[in-house]
């Protein structure tokens, strides 16, 4: 069965050298369009203080059909998949799931 239960993204981007901006700058429009879908909670990015090539996003969705939403979302598609991704030297992403207490 699907988790139902939010679900937390954390992305790490290494970006290639002298694309930082390029990157940035698509993310604006990723990000506005992100925050726009039905399942999604937040949409934050961080840039790294010791390296400001490494991107942080930190993400959430209301569950997994969410995310799969938004990965097959067009902004996702176009310019993640199609332009961000080719700017990247590395990129890790973790979901997990909130623990409550």
């Amino acid at each position: 069965m699907e988790n139902q239960n939010p679900v937390h993204v954390f992305a790490t981007w290494k970006v290639k050298e002298g694309q930082i901006e390029n990157v940035l700058h698509l993310l604006k429009t990723v990000h506005k369009e992100s925050i726009k879908e039905d399942g999604n909670l937040f949409y934050k990015i961080h840039q790294s203080n010791s390296d400001r090539n490494t991107i942080v996003l930190f993400e959430g969705y209301k569950d997994e059909s969410s995310i799969a939403e938004h990965r097959n979302s067009k902004h996702f598609q176009d310019l993640v998949l199609g332009k961000i991704v080719p700017l990247l030297e590395n990129r890790e992403i973790v979901l997990t799931t909130p623990i409550e207490y």
